[in-house]
C-alpha cells in the first residue's frame, strides 16, 4: 500500500486497485499536490466538518461515486446533496471489502461550512494488513494510548503545526502514546499560523520513542 501526502491534512492510501480518500482539501489549498479534478477515490473518509478538511468531498464524491464516510452529524448533511454516505459515531467502524475505519477521539472544534455542528474523530483505517491512524485535528490527550493497544499501529499521520492543533513538541508525546512504526507529519506549513521545523519534529520523535518518522513534501508517496 501506498500513503500519497496531497498537502495538508489529505492523504490518499492506494494499493493500486482501491483508492481511499482522507480529508480532500484540495482547491484552495496553496500546498495542494494536485487539483480536485484529478483526485481518485473508492472511498472517502473525514475526520471533521472543518472546511480545510471537509474541502472537495461533494465535488468528488459526486464525480466517482465513492460512498463517504464521516461521523453521523455531517454525513447527514452531506446525504442531503445526494451522496452515499456511512454515518457511524466515535467507536463505530464500517466496514467495506477493502478493509475497514473505525471513529475514535479527537480534541477539537468542528462546525462545517454550511452551519452543522460535530464531533470530530480519528480514523483507525485497516487497509489489507496495514493500520494506518489519522488522528484528525486535536491537541494531545493521554487516550490516545489506548487507540493501539489491540490493533497496533503501523503507520501514525499526526499533525504537528499548531496553533489550531497541537504542536510539534506536544505531538513528540503523542508519538510516544501511540507507538506507531512510522509516524508522518501533516497539518503544517499550510499557512503562516501552522508553521514549523518539520524535521526538528523528526529528530526528537526518533530520539524519544521507536517510531521512524517520515517526513513527506506534497505529492510524495511512502510505501507501507
Amino acid at each position: 500500500m501506498d500513503v500519497r501526502f496531497l498537502g495538508h491534512a489529505c492523504f490518499e492510501l492506494s494499493d493500486g486497485d482501491t483508492t481511499v480518500l482522507i480529508d480532500p482539501f484540495l482547491t484552495g489549498n496553496p500546498k495542494a499536490a494536485i487539483s480536485a479534478d484529478d483526485a481518485a477515490a473508492t472511498t472517502i473518509l473525514l475526520t471533521h466538518g472543518h472546511g480545510d478538511h471537509i474541502g472537495d468531498t461533494v465535488s468528488i464524491a459526486k464525480r466517482t461515486g465513492a460512498p463517504v464516510v464521516a461521523i453521523v452529524e455531517i454525513a447527514g448533511e452531506l446525504g442531503e446533496e445526494g451522496l452515499d454516505v456511512r454515518d457511524p459515531n466515535l467507536g463505530g467502524t464500517v466496514k467495506f471489502e477493502w478493509g475497514s475505519v473505525k471513529l475514535v477521539p479527537a480534541w477539537h472544534t468542528s462546525t462545517t461550512p454550511k452551519g452543522t455542528v460535530n464531533t470530530p474523530a480519528g480514523l483507525v483505517i485497516s487497509f489489507g494488513d496495514t493500520v494506518v491512524y489519522h488522528l484528525g485535528d486535536t491537541c494531545v490527550f493521554s487516550d490516545m494510548a489506548l487507540v493501539g493497544k489491540h490493533t497496533p499501529i503501523d503507520i501514525a499521520l499526526m499533525c504537528i503545526g499548531g496553533h489550531y492543533t497541537m504542536d510539534r513538541v506536544d505531538a513528540v508525546d503523542a508519538a510516544e502514546l501511540i507507538g506507531a512504526k512510522t509516524v508522518i507529519p501533516c497539518h503544517y506549513n499550510t499557512f503562516p499560523p501552522i508553521e514549523t521545523d518539520e524535521e526538528a519534529f523528526k529528530s526528537d520523535v526518533e530520539s524519544a520513542t521507536q517510531s521512524n518518522v517520515v517526513v513527506l513534501e506534497p505529492g510524495q508517496s511512502h510505501s507501507a
